[in-house]
């Protein structure tokens, strides 16, 4: 399962190529492969539920389990629901990342990555994904959420856990001591949801508080309930999904010197160069489905509860899409820009943040190319890729450049 995480992209190539659907034992899954079947999937939500779409890989052990009883959470979101359901918890999500909030967040944002940048530009190297790209969408959400800058960090560290807790293999004494961490995320999250209900503010924590269990009264423990996984959802996505990109993003533009330089003399190249890098190397690389009733796709017959997984990163490698789908070309969208990708989904699950993420990562590719003249991958450092289909990305980016000279 290792090799598959790390690097799917063979396999979903053997997939595209097979005669309808391949069932992957390793993921214990229909592989849908191909664009124009993972489209289809994704405009009927009615036949192809999204309730199991986020099926841990591990199921933790009694022990962690028992310690997860005593957090929060645990009900449906925004990405495991369907129908009125589905809408009801998606209404809050659009209104709080519209292009005036996320508008207005890009200031925040760019001081933010300024300092971070400022912390290392004068040293001459950097590892990105722990002096940059695990922070900046941390604060950035936090940000949005309405959280303490000081509770940022556990806020960012206790959503690592979660995603480790459910798709990572761990001893029983690693999975107890995230689960703990996990709840305390989840305490910490109650928290700023009662307060909220309380004093609300302008922030999107107030908003969903407000969507979700409308009124002035109480907080029942069930709104609490599902308001904490809502929260721990949203922060989740928010900050790891983009984090994944950004590390994506640099390490392929890097990997191609001729094409970042290219965009350093072409700064007006940046937003089509970020959505190739999604494309290339999607961050979720896809979530899994459930047959609500007998189906065919692709010309394999599936029985109603079936599990299928709707791979994004491969239908963004389509060669029937995508001319030379297996080159990094950021002048890609100039040539065809009515093609779109799948990297943030499509149909009613289509990613409500996904215009934040952009914002971050043309701001990011902006900064490094403005500040940091020369910037390479550095030598000595084998680059491997995080072992999840989840938010895939380095495990570490070390960078290089020349420093800027000062008297």
């Amino acid at each position: 399962m290792d090799a598959v995480q790390r690097d799917p992209y063979p396999l979903y190539a053997q997939a595209r190529r097979a005669e309808g659907l391949l069932h992957v034992p390793e993921l214990d899954a229909w592989l849908v492969a191909r664009d124009a079947d993972v489209r289809e999937v994704l405009l009927r939500p009615d036949d192809f539920s999204s309730a199991q779409s986020l099926r841990p890989d591990v199921m933790p052990s009694p022990a962690a389990l028992a310690v997860l009883g005593q957090g929060l959470g645990n009900r449906p979101t925004v990405v495991s629901t369907d129908g009125a359901a589905h809408r009801r918890h998606r209404a809050p999500l659009n209104s709080g990342l519209s292009a005036a909030r996320v508008a207005a967040l890009l200031p925040y944002a760019a001081e933010v990555a300024d300092d971070l940048v400022d912390g290392f530009a004068d040293d001459g190297r950097t590892e990105l994904m722990a002096s940059y790209a695990g922070k900046l969408p941390g604060a950035v959400v936090g940000r949005l959420l309405g959280l303490d800058p000081a509770d940022v960090p556990a806020a960012v560290h206790g959503g690592h856990r979660a995603e480790q807790l459910l798709f990572r293999p761990m001893s029983e004494t690693e999975q107890v001591a995230a689960a703990e961490e996990v709840v305390a995320l989840q305490h910490l999250l109650d928290g700023y949801i009662r307060d909220r209900r309380a004093h609300p503010r302008d922030d999107l924590c107030s908003s969903l508080v407000a969507a979700l269990a409308p009124g002035t009264g109480e907080l029942t423990m069930d709104q609490r309930h599902e308001l904490v996984a809502t929260l721990q959802n949203f922060l989740i996505a928010g900050h790891l999904t983009t984090t994944a990109l950004i590390g994506t993003t640099l390490l392929h533009l890097l990997r191609n010197p001729g094409q970042w330089d290219l965009l350093c003399d072409k700064p007006e190249l940046i937003p089509a160069a970020v959505e190739e890098a999604a494309r290339y190397d999607t961050a979720v690389q896809g979530f899994r489905r459930t047959t609500t009733r007998p189906v065919t796709l692709a010309g394999t017959r599936l029985p109603a509860g079936a599990t299928v997984f709707v791979a994004y990163g491969s239908a963004n490698r389509d060669e029937t899409r995508y001319e030379r789908a297996d080159a990094f070309d950021i002048t890609r969208s100039l040539t065809r820009p009515h093609v779109r990708h799948l990297a943030f989904g499509h149909g009613a699950h289509g990613c409500p943040g996904s215009q934040l993420a952009r914002a971050q990562l043309r701001l990011t590719v902006e900064l490094f190319a403005r500040r940091l003249p020369g910037l390479r991958l550095a030598e000595g450092h084998d680059v491997v890729m995080r072992p999840t289909l989840i938010h895939r990305s380095p495990q570490e980016l070390h960078l290089t450049w020349e420093p800027a000279w000062r008297p």
